[in-house]
């Protein structure tokens, strides 16, 4: 079975289903994990463990731009 079409904001048809695809999921899985950074950053006490907190916040915000930058040279 053929999976779905993405059918997320902004995809083109000059972008194929299956690329389309694994950039949505790739975006939910940032996503996932940038939710979970921002509650340890808000959660923790210790600096040490919010530093940490906030640089995967900040390297997920980057794959985020990067996969975004990737998925607009692909059209």
């Amino acid at each position: 079975m053929m999976p779905a079409a993405d059918v997320t904001p902004g995809s083109t048809s000059n972008e194929s289903p299956d690329l389309g695809l694994l950039f949505h999921r790739l975006n939910n899985q940032l996503g996932i994990i940038l939710a979970n950074a921002e509650l340890l950053e808000a959660k923790l006490k210790d600096e040490v463990g919010r530093a940490r907190a906030t640089q995967i916040v900040s390297g997920v915000l980057e794959a985020l731009a990067t996969a975004r930058e990737i998925r607009l040279k692909s059209r």
